[in-house]
């Protein structure tokens, strides 16, 4: 067999394994093979232009592809990658239009080319059969669809300290070593490294030939490699075929930028990677380092504080660089939300991790004392204790009461920690009255977040920042997911969440309603109500702010629904708004619940079937 055989059988072998091409009859998928050509593409290479004549496709034989663009203010959009199996550019090419998006290689990769000229020219010859195989393959990715054709492809991830020091490399080995360990709870992971001074290659422990490096991965979901901080062949082979940089620093350090990031940013494709940073802290440690320095010269999807041997933090670490993180929403909803206790503690006892929480108002508050390790008993115990403590009337100029216990109470409860100083993420939602929207609160002093999301508008004060007037989130959404899907303003690929999203609904919805017989409400009739059982029902002030405060949640609950993964609604209508005296009723209702439902997510678990 000559190499031009050898080349089109090596095509005809991928399309026949292709549940796309495959369908296709014997006769037109060699033909489509005989007229394809090989093309090499180096990682970080270009394989089309945004904007050039759209005059071939490509179906993707081994490697990895990234379709990307750039906004004109320079901000990098980075969007599906096509592994091997999966064609790209062929929509373009059939309308004959310019390239929408840049598609460069993440790793040294190999396509398969089919030019226009030839697709017109096969097109005649078998019409119904290829057109029918190319609507199909533009429909699917018109509607964002997996086509089903991509072929099992590790995901790799390299593993590398932004310092020469003995103390990060050794880090940051045995992060790499942790990190393949969480990621094998998956599926099949490796992790890969250059050993000792002859420089041999070692696979888990064990020596791998180099010339077999290809054959990882199809061995493997998931590849760690490790690297040292110096720009080294092995260095730069890992960075070439790693679809994600996961960089290593030592809280401490100077967040300045490396030696090694500098020489590796000259690389081409290093702006296409995923990179994040693993900020690593004393076992002891108290709380995080503040994230933001680390930020400011990096172009990193987020930044993970993790503590030395803990294996939750690596754990969770491994979830979002899958795309497996468990995002929890809290809704609002005064004493039904100690449900969110109980829903909790299913989840816990079926082994389902939570990997970032938010919350409004009542959620605000519970999901603020899990963010920052306390148990449930616990949480119980504080919030039932906090929501008791009463508060004073005041003038009412601008609310009903002043608010100033609450403040003080928040402030005794979460002290001066702050938000981004917290070992998992955490946002309160609140509404900005000045703006007309919802204030994603991920920043500053954890108490002042919970208290503008806790602060009712004509009941509490608002909370300004800045000038503006902050109050309970309800009023636009009071089971905030739209603010845990994504974070306004920046690219995907630097999305709040990276998997599924519970949320938990617990505001009862009673009907506000007065008497037919009344004509008008007023302080008598209010009063009248309280006072003997026989008169007629009349709504005071308190119901009718709740109800205000939460109309436009309850408008927006049919997309709120839609945004979650999994929706939990516990039927709490029986109890009280203030019905902080029965919260341990409460919690073992939302247990119960989350129990009936556990169909919905049960699956989230290590090893369920959405992993």
């Amino acid at each position: 067999m000559d190499e031009s055989e050898q080349v089109r059988e090596r095509i005809a072998a991928m399309l026949r394994s292709s549940p796309v091409f495959g369908p296709l009859s014997d006769a037109l998928r060699l033909a489509l093979a005989a007229a394809m050509r090989l093309h090499t593409v180096p990682g970080g290479s270009p394989l089309f232009h945004e904007g050039e004549p759209a005059d071939s496709m490509a179906v993707v034989l081994s490697g990895g592809l990234r379709a990307w663009r750039q906004t004109p203010a320079g901000e990098l959009l980075l969007y599906n990658q096509f592994h091997p199996g999966q064609s790209v550019g062929e929509l373009a090419m059939i309308l004959q239009q310019a390239r929408a998006q840049h598609v460069t290689a993440l790793r040294d990769s190999l396509v398969a080319l089919l030019d226009r000229q030839a697709y017109e020219a096969l097109l005649l010859l078998h019409p119904l059969e290829l057109s029918r195989v190319m609507i199909k393959t533009v429909a699917d990715r018109l509607r964002n669809q997996a086509d089903g054709s991509e072929q099992r492809l590790a995901q790799t991830f390299l593993v590398l300290p932004l310092s020469p020091d003995a103390a990060t490399r050794q880090a940051a080995a045995t992060l790499a070593r942790q990190l393949s360990q969480a990621l094998g709870h998956g599926g099949r992971a490796g992790h890969l490294l250059e050993h000792g001074p002859e420089q041999t290659l070692r696979l888990d422990g064990q020596p791998w030939p180099r010339d077999r490096l290809p054959e990882l991965d199809d061995s493997h979901d998931y590849l760690v490699y490790e690297a040292d901080p110096q720009a080294s062949d092995w260095t730069r082979y890992a960075f070439r075929h790693a679809d994600q940089l996961v960089l290593v620093a030592r809280a401490g350090s100077g967040p300045g930028l490396s030696e090694i990031e500098r020489q590796l940013q000259r690389e081409t494709g290093w702006s296409l990677k995923r990179q994040h940073l693993a900020l690593l802290h004393p076992a002891a440690a108290r709380d995080a380092e503040a994230p933001q320095p680390w930020s400011v010269e990096r172009q990193l999807e987020r930044v993970y504080p993790l503590r030395e041997g803990h294996d939750e933090d690596v754990a969770r670490l491994a979830r979002f660089l899958t795309g497996q993180a468990v995002g929890l929403v809290l809704g609002g909803g005064g004493a039904r939300g100690f449900a969110h206790l109980g829903v909790l503690r299913a989840l816990r006892e079926a082994g389902v991790p939570v990997d970032l929480i938010g919350g409004n108002s009542m959620g605000a508050l519970i999901g603020a004392q899990l963010a920052q390790g306390h148990d449930i008993a616990t949480v119980l115990a504080q919030t039932r204790r906090f929501a008791t403590g009463g508060e004073r009337l005041t003038l009412p100029l601008v609310s009903l009461v002043g608010g100033r216990r609450i403040e003080r109470d928040l402030r005794a409860l979460f002290g001066e920690q702050q938000i981004e100083c917290l070992w998992r993420p955490f946002f309160a939602a609140s509404c900005n009255l000045s703006r007309g929207s919802t204030a994603v609160l991920d920043q500053g002093p954890l108490w002042r977040a919970v208290l503008a999301s806790n602060s009712p508008a004509g009941l509490l004060p608002p909370v300004l920042q800045d000038g503006d007037l902050l109050v309970d989130g309800a009023i636009l959404e009071n089971v905030p997911v739209q603010a845990m899907r994504v974070r306004l303003g920046t690219p995907l690929e630097r999305r709040r969440g990276n998997g599924q999203i519970i949320a938990i609904d617990v505001d009862a919805r009673a009907e506000l309603r007065a008497d037919p017989q009344l004509h008008r409400l007023s302080a008598g009739s209010r009063l009248r109500s309280l006072i003997r059982r026989s008169a007629p029902s009349a709504p005071g002030i308190a119901d009718i702010l709740y109800a205000a405060g939460h109309v436009g949640g309850a408008s927006q609950r049919g997309r709120t629904i839609a945004q979650a993964d999994v929706y939990l609604q516990p039927d709490l209508s029986r109890y009280a708004l203030m019905a902080y005296a029965r919260a341990q009723e409460i919690a073992d209702e939302g247990y119960r619940h989350a129990l009936q439902q556990v169909e919905q997510w049960q699956d989230l678990a290590p090893g369920g079937r959405r992993r």
